[in-house]
């Protein structure tokens, strides 16, 4: 009992908006490296390493982009899911701010898988869009985090916006598993999956899977280092009236002559 008590101690004490901004700052410099390295070592692999498909050529190529981004739409979403669940449930603000700071990472990987698609898909299917099952439920998570970037902005009360936008990515993410079972559900144009990660097969050449994988952790490592940078701004926006904060912009002194 007592150490759940100490857990949930500090679980909050992690949760606390101060203590986030101060213990956050490293990270982001660790995932700013890490994101250079990989991405360099990915594109490398992926542009010079990696084969020639015998059916694509080097238009296969995109792929390095395309899918890394597809994923990386998915998992932020979900990722938003849990917060929601966590704002919903324990009202931690901090949960409030990743959401909001998640949002429009999450729009701008979607974005790009989708137009990443449209490029690879024109020399495949001879089109740049057609409405596939795959394509289209992608389209619609891209609507979703421009509803919760829209919903969290139309609203001015932060407590009432925080509450609509966890409920929106918490109904949002029944989209998820249509997105990736889609494929199998319904006869379309987009290929199956080439990796497996529950049953742990890949049809994908281990010389084209390598650089995949590495480009999976780039990006995962540039949303690490982007949500903390807009976290930390949007902590300090909705703590502004803190008085932690407050001392941050002003020393202790010149805030205690103030309010003297």
């Amino acid at each position: 009992m007592n150490i759940f008590k100490q857990f949930w101690a500090w679980l909050h004490k992690m949760a606390s908006p101060k203590h986030f901004y101060n213990i956050s700052a490293p990270f982001i410099t660790w995932f700013m490296w890490l994101t250079i390295l990989f991405t360099i070592a990915g594109l490398y692999y992926g542009l010079i390493v990696a084969p020639m498909d015998y059916q694509q050529g080097d238009s296969y190529r995109i792929m390095f982009v395309h899918v890394p981004a597809a994923w990386m739409s998915m998992f932020i979403y979900v990722v938003m899911a849990v917060l929601g669940a966590i704002s919903l449930v324990w009202r931690i603000k901090l949960a409030d701010v990743m959401i909001a700071s998640s949002a429009p990472i999450g729009a701008a990987f979607t974005f790009i898988a989708l137009v990443t698609g449209a490029i690879w898909g024109k020399p495949m299917w001879g089109t740049w869009w057609v409405w596939d099952a795959r394509l289209t439920t992608e389209l619609i998570l891209f609507f979703l985090y421009l509803g919760v970037i829209s919903l969290g902005s139309a609203i001015e009360d932060k407590r009432i916006a925080a509450r609509a936008v966890a409920i929106l990515s918490l109904v949002g993410v029944i989209n998820i598993p249509i997105i990736h079972y889609s494929v199998q559900w319904w006869n379309t144009l987009h290929q199956p999956s080439s990796i497996s990660v529950l049953k742990g097969e890949s049809s994908i050449h281990i010389d084209m899977l390598i650089p995949l994988i590495i480009m999976s952790f780039a990006f995962k490592f540039y949303y690490g280092m982007v949500v903390l940078k807009r976290a930390r701004c949007e902590v300090l926006e909705r703590e502004r009236n803190s008085r932690w904060v407050q001392e941050m912009v002003m020393p202790t002194g010149k805030l205690t002559s103030a309010h003297s």
